[in-house]
């Protein structure tokens, strides 16, 4: 329904479709059709009709579309508990390696010429990303069509749809997470960061914010690991955002971050397997970056992400509190994910390379 060659169609035209197609192929009043119908959210009123059809036609309908004027809580209310949502993400690391036709070996068996390209393909997802219509573009064109995605996500599915007037203080917000990934937001702290700037913006505004930018597709919250639902309430959320192309072109990001877009990567691994990771507090203060518990699995999986551990005092600080957190949690196994290093030797704890975990034990998500 973005093809202006369908102009003007209003709800009433949906009918008109029905009937054409029945008049086609009459035999197939009597079977299950299936109706396909992709930026439906432009047409006014295409809920009642969708409605009336499942309810009155042998019908299974698919709606699509791009925008957060299609949220799935707008959907289940439309249609009245008559849908089943499913989320479209980026490409995954296996989805890219597919569309840039990288052959892989036996999951469990990386040959040497295998393994260097594997990683040479990983360090450019972390660059380019998993949206598909920039995958086959140049550098320049590339960081122009996503920062146009951003543009888009502000401008009309965050602007547009919620009547925001106050730019400044929303794009200092999304600025702020590009620039801080994987890490703990406190929004009184930025609350008043802005009030030092000269921004003016309420505290429920910028709650407003991060709601709408959620809803958007555009980051995700993630609470901290605890029984106490007061607890989760008082600790600060940590900020993912959907695709680390975005964090790329947005900021100027040294080889110290890159442990941030790392563990943004991992995250959406997960929430694209339709789990939902939280982080730990250990009770020393220290931090755990996943706590997961996948569908099946006979107990919660802890996971570390760090970029290199050849450091003594980075690996001591890392393993410490993957330790420290099994301990309290009374887990017996965890894991490091790292960018190349790889070490099995010791009870209780893997450590594996991104590329690879995510071709091997991710997928038994």
């Amino acid at each position: 329904f973005e093809d202006e060659r369908l102009l003007p169609f209003g709800a009433q035209d949906f009918q008109l479709v029905l009937e054409t197609y029945y008049r086609k192929f009459p035999p197939f009043k009597d079977k299950r059709c299936y109706l396909f119908l992709d930026e439906v959210q432009r047409i006014e009123g295409w809920d009642k009709f969708v409605r009336r059809v499942l309810d009155t036609e042998n019908f299974s309908i698919c709606i699509t579309g791009s925008s957060s004027r299609l949220l799935s809580s707008e959907i289940a209310t439309s249609l009245r508990g008559r849908s089943l949502t499913t989320e479209i993400f980026p490409f995954s690391f296996e989805e890219f390696l597919s569309f840039h036709k990288v052959a892989l070996d036996s999951p469990q068996r990386f040959g040497s010429k295998s393994r260097a390209t594997i990683q040479n393909m990983f360090g450019q997802y972390l660059r380019i990303g998993g949206f598909p219509e920039v995958q086959t573009l140049d550098n320049e064109l590339r960081r122009q069509v996503l920062r146009n995605y951003l543009d888009v996500v502000i401008l009309r599915d965050v602007v547009e749809r919620y009547s925001i007037s106050n730019m400044p203080a929303l794009r200092a917000l999304i600025k702020h997470m590009m620039n801080a990934p994987a890490t703990r937001f406190s929004l009184n702290k930025f609350y008043n960061s802005l009030k030092s700037q000269g921004l003016a913006c309420s505290k429920n505004n910028l709650y407003d914010f991060m709601e709408y930018l959620t809803d958007a597709f555009l980051v995700y919250q993630v609470p901290i690991h605890a029984r106490s639902e007061r607890v989760r309430r008082v600790n600060p959320q940590k900020i993912y955002v959907i695709d680390p192309a975005l964090l790329e072109v947005m900021t100027y990001r040294p080889t110290s971050d890159q442990g941030a877009v790392l563990e943004n990567l991992i995250f959406m691994h997960f929430r694209r397997n339709g789990v939902h990771p939280e982080y730990y507090l250990t009770k020393s203060g220290t931090e755990v970056d996943c706590v997961v518990a996948p569908e099946g699995a006979k107990e919660r999986q802890l996971i570390q992400v760090c970029w290199d551990i050849h450091a003594p005092d980075t690996r001591k600080r890392e393993v410490d509190a993957l330790a420290e957190a099994k301990r309290e949690l009374g887990l017996k196994k965890g894991t490091i994910i790292t960018w190349l290093d790889e070490d099995t030797s010791v009870e209780g704890l893997a450590i594996l390379p991104a590329w690879k975990w995510l071709l091997t034990e991710g997928k038994k998500l």
